[in-house]
């Protein structure tokens, strides 16, 4: 039985060492990342029986994203191992003020946009507790759209909940129809507003929110960025109530991953029937995130822990 199920892409992200520019760099740092496999992987340093299901191409670079998964402890007996269609890539530069950091994707026509129907056999999510997907993955293509809304169907046949990223790249293409499969919505003031027409305060626009689609729980992220290398992040989770949480001064070093740490925190809490704990570990992972390069979030449950107790200043060892 697993705790949390995941779905989605995988992807490779090429990066050039330090500050370099794309077009001048000549070597590249590599990293496995993708929304779906990186909460997953959380999830499962959160203690978590994690699976991540996927359609991987069978190539090197397939079984890379495989096997980092695997080394975070994620299951990933469920994935599609497919001769045709793409790894996704992501070319990213870091900037440094006033250049900002950018990303380029080349991720079309990947693997999973190909898939399939019958090509995964949702019925083991009768031994699941939760489901988490992305607004990105039924942005993929018809097939991944059906496949996703076939999973969220089958999530909810089998009383397992689920949980939907609203996903900034994708909010203003999100299928309304999608939503009476949902449980928890996770998403940003502008993923609100770009997705359902929504603003306002952020906990008043997660309360709108929650009653129109019936929600058990809407997670907000709070990032502000202050430059290329400095900001603060907090979050709040409107549930049974309003929870809210510190607010962590951040040095930037890579904010890939922030959010799908947030994520990983705020179903380890929904999972555990404990929102306020949650919100502190999806808040406190997202802070940790930051320091570090990469889209996976490493991290032990003592410096979780310890971060959480911590009132602003940087850990010593």
């Amino acid at each position: 039985m697993h705790d949390v199920v995941t779905f989605g892409e995988g992807m490779v992200r090429l990066s050039p060492p330090g500050h370099l520019r794309l077009e001048q760099t000549h070597s590249f740092e590599l990293y496995v990342g993708g929304a779906e496999l990186t909460v997953a992987a959380a999830c499962s340093r959160l203690g978590l029986s994690a699976a991540w299901v996927s359609r991987v191409a069978t190539h090197p670079l397939g079984r890379m994203m495989a096997n980092r998964a695997r080394e975070h402890g994620v299951d990933v007996s469920r994935i599609v191992w497919s001769d045709d269609g793409r790894v996704p890539l992501c070319f990213r530069e870091t900037g440094a003020m006033p250049r900002g950091s950018l990303a380029y994707w080349d991720d079309g026509d990947s693997a999973l946009s190909r898939i399939q129907p019958g090509d995964i056999e949702w019925s083991f999510l009768a031994d699941a507790k939760l489901l988490h997907v992305g607004a990105n993955t039924p942005a993929l293509s018809a097939a991944a759209a059906d496949a996703t809304s076939a999973a969220l169907v089958h999530a909810k046949r089998h009383n397992c909940k689920v949980a939907f990223d609203l996903h900034r790249r994708y909010a203003g293409n999100i299928d309304e129809a999608l939503m009476v499969h949902v449980d928890v919505l996770v998403g940003d003031a502008e993923d609100i507003r770009r997705a359902f027409g929504v603003e306002g305060q952020p906990e008043e626009a997660a309360a709108q929110l929650k009653e129109r689609f019936q929600l058990d729980v809407v997670a907000i992220p709070l990032p502000i960025a202050k430059g290329v290398r400095s900001g603060v992040w907090t979050g709040i989770v409107v549930g049974d109530k309003l929870y809210t949480d510190r607010t962590y001064d951040l040095e930037i070093v890579d904010p890939s991953g922030a959010r799908d740490a947030f994520i990983a925190g705020v179903i380890y809490g929904y999972v555990q029937n404990d929102l306020d704990m949650g919100l502190q570990y999806g808040n406190a992972l997202a802070a940790i995130k930051h320091t570090h390069p990469g889209e996976l979030c490493y991290f032990t449950e003592q410096e979780l822990r310890d971060q959480i107790e911590t009132t602003g200043r940087a850990l010593k060892r």
